[in-house]
C-alpha cells in the first residue's frame, strides 16, 4: 500500500471519528473518572476485533496489533480526560474538554479502525500498541492522593501510573498529536517542554474573635497572603534558561467573617526545563512560603508529589514525522523548530526512557483550557490526525523498520531504566513541616 491508499483507509471511517468527537466532547470526565469514555472507546475497539487489556481499578486500557513479522514495538496513545471548567458555555457537571482530548480519542478511534483494515499491515513488521490513557491533566491533587494513599494509583499522571504497571514495556517508540488553536500552520513541534512538581501548602494558625479579640489570634489567611507575595518576589531571580514557572493559588482562607482563619491553603506547581532546575527553585518557593508563617507565627505543612519530567522531543523520530506531514500539507504548512514551551504533560516521563514524540496540530479554537476553547475543525485534529499518525506507523515499520531502528538506535535516554527514573522522581514525593518554634526561636528546613 502506498500512503494515499492508507489515508482512504481513514477516510473511509471519517463519519465514526466525527461521530466520536461530538460523542465524547458532550461527556467530559476528569482524570482516574474517566469510566464512560474509556467505555465507549473500549465498544468501538472490540466491535472492530481488538482483544483489551484493561487497567482495571482505574480507566482506560491498551491492545497490541501484531504484524506476524518480528521488530520494534511502538506506541501510539489518546488521552481520556477533560479539565473541571466549571465556567465553560458547555460544561458538563463541571468538567469539559478545555484542551481537546476529545479529539485524540476519536483520531485514536480512526487509526484502529484503519489498521484493521485489510492488507493495512502488508509490508511491515514488529506491532502497534494502541492506548487510551486517563489523567494527563494534574488536577484535583487532593483526590488523586487520596487514590495513592489507597494503594490504587503510585503517580498522579495516567501516562507515569501507565508506566508503573508494565503497560509500556517491550515500547521501543512512544508518541501521540495534540489538538492546537494555531491558525497560521497546521501542524507544529517543539524540541521540548517543561517539567513540574505538584505542591500543598497548609498554614496553620489560632481561632480567635476577629472583632472582640483578634489579639489571640495567629491569622492563617495573612500569613498565606504574605506567603505568596514572598514567592512573586522571587520570580527575577528565575534564571530565563530553566523556564521557571510558579502560579500559586489560594485554597483555603477562613471559615467565617467574624473567626481568625485557622487554616489556609496554597496549592501550585513548580515547572522547569529540567529535574535540577525544578528542585532548585521548589527549594526558593519553601523559604518564601516560610517567610509568610514565620512573620506571623503560624506553622506550615507543605506536600511535594512527583508530577511531570519535562519532555524532550526525539530529533529522530521528528524527522519521520515531518516528512508525513509535510506529504499530507505541505512544507509551508508544517514548523519543526528547536523552541521550548512552559507548559507540561506526562508524555516528558516517557520521553525519559522511550524515544518520544508530542507535536500538535490545528483544529481547535480559543485559549487552551480557557472558557472559549473548542475543537472547530475536527477534519483536521481528529481526521488529519489520524492519517499522520498511521502514515508514521507505516514510515517506522516498513522496510524491515529502518526508520524505527534508526530512532531507537539515535536514542539517549535521561535514566538508564524506568526503575532509576522513578527513583529518581520519587524524592519529590514528600510531607513535611517546615517550621519548629522553640522558646523565642524558630528553626525553618525548606
Amino acid at each position: 500500500m502506498n500512503h494515499q491508499d492508507y489515508c482512504a483507509l481513514v477516510e473511509k471511517h471519517r463519519d465514526k471519528i466525527l461521530e466520536a468527537e461530538r460523542y465524547i466532547w458532550t461527556h467530559p470526565e476528569t482524570g482516574f473518572r474517566e469510566w464512560n469514555t474509556s467505555a465507549y472507546l473500549a465498544d468501538i475497539f472490540e466491535a472492530a476485533g481488538y482483544t483489551l487489556t484493561r487497567a482495571g481499578d482505574i480507566p482506560g486500557f491498551y491492545t497490541d496489533l501484531d504484524t506476524g513479522r518480528p521488530g520494534p514495538k511502538i506506541l501510539i496513545m489518546g488521552e481520556l480526560d477533560a479539565l473541571a471548567a466549571p465556567t465553560h458555555p458547555e460544561a458538563v457537571n463541571g468538567c469539559a474538554h478545555a484542551c481537546g482530548h476529545n479529539a485524540q480519542c476519536a483520531g485514536l478511534i480512526g487509526i484502529a479502525l484503519a489498521l484493521k483494515e485489510p492488507g493495512a499491515l502488508d509490508g511491515l513488521c514488529g506491532s502497534i500498541r494502541l492506548m487510551a490513557v486517563p489523567a494527563e491533566e494534574l488536577i484535583e491533587i487532593a483526590y488523586r492522593d487520596s487514590l495513592r494513599k489507597q494503594g490504587i494509583i503510585h503517580y498522579l499522571g495516567g501516562k507515569v501510573e501507565f508506566l508503573y504497571r508494565g503497560y509500556m514495556d517491550g515500547v521501543d517508540i512512544a508518541y501521540m498529536i495534540h489538538a492546537s488553536a494555531r491558525t497560521d500552520k497546521i501542524f507544529d513541534c517543539q524540541e521540548g517542554c517543561n517539567g513540574c512538581i505538584a505542591k500543598e501548602a497548609v498554614y496553620g494558625g489560632v481561632a480567635a474573635h476577629a472583632g472582640g479579640s483578634p489579639h489571640l489570634g495567629v491569622n492563617a489567611l495573612y500569613a498565606a497572603s504574605l506567603g505568596l507575595q514572598a514567592v512573586n518576589s522571587l520570580r527575577e531571580t528565575f534564571r530565563e534558561n530553566d523556564h521557571i514557572r510558579v502560579h500559586p493559588i489560594l485554597t483555603a482562607g477562613g471559615s467565617s467573617v467574624n473567626i481568625i482563619p485557622a487554616e489556609a491553603g496554597l496549592s501550585t506547581f513548580v515547572r522547569g526545563a529540567s529535574m535540577e532546575a525544578i528542585q532548585e527553585n521548589n527549594q526558593k518557593v519553601n523559604r518564601a512560603l516560610a517567610a509568610g508563617a514565620l512573620a506571623l507565627g503560624a506553622t506550615l505543612t507543605v506536600s511535594d508529589r512527583p508530577g511531570y519530567a519535562p519532555l524532550h522531543n526525539s530529533a529522530a523520530l521528528k524527522e519521520v514525522a515531518k516528512a508525513c506531514m509535510v506529504e499530507l500539507v505541505g512544507e509551508d504548512q508544517v514548523e519543526f523548530d528547536n523552541s521550548w514551551t512552559c507548559g507540561s504533560t506526562d508524555m516528558g516521563d516517557l520521553s525519559c526512557v522511550i524515544p518520544s514524540l508530542h507535536p500538535h496540530i490545528a483544529g481547535a479554537a480559543g485559549r487552551g483550557h480557557g472558557d472559549d476553547y473548542r475543537i472547530v475543525n475536527p477534519d483536521l485534529c481528529c481526521v488529519l490526525s489520524a492519517k499522520a499518525q498511521v502514515l508514521m506507523a507505516v514510515e517506522l515499520l516498513r522496510d524491515g523498520a529502518a526508520k524505527a531502528k534508526h530512532v531507537i538506535a539515535d536514542f539517549r535516554p535521561r535514566y538508564p531504566s524506568k526503575e532509576a527514573y522513578f527513583e529518581a522522581v520519587d524524592q519529590f514525593m514528600t510531607d513535611r513541616s517546615l517550621i519548629s518554634y522553640g522558646d523565642g526561636t524558630a528553626k525553618v528546613q525548606f
